[in-house]
């Protein structure tokens, strides 16, 4: 379970920085600068991250046996600035407590 742990905080921490980049960076460099060829790069980069950070994210869940609402919180950290930084701590603390009590 360590091991989707580490993918799992990987990727939680990679699509975050790419949001952040997307929001503060591409966007307004789009609708204020009028170039889009910043959010043109970086947005489907995202994208194609986020993708890979929800199977990840799955298998952490499925591995974890929690309720759909916690995959819920998992989602969630990906569409909202700053948030995957805080859900990315909590979700790994809690998943290696759940790992400390199988072993």
């Amino acid at each position: 379970m360590e091991a989707a742990i580490n993918r799992y905080r990987l990727l939680a921490l990679v699509v975050g920085v790419m949001l952040l980049l997307v929001v503060f960076v591409g966007m307004p460099i789009r609708y204020i600068g009028g170039n889009g060829t910043p959010s043109a790069i970086i947005s489907p980069i995202h994208g194609a991250l986020y993708i890979v950070y929800l199977a990840i994210a799955y298998d952490l869940w499925r591995k974890a046996g929690w309720p759909l609402k916690q995959m819920a919180v998992m989602v969630s950290a990906g569409l909202v600035p700053f948030l995957a930084f805080f859900i990315e701590r909590k979700i790994v603390r809690e998943a290696r407590e759940v790992a400390a009590v199988r072993a």
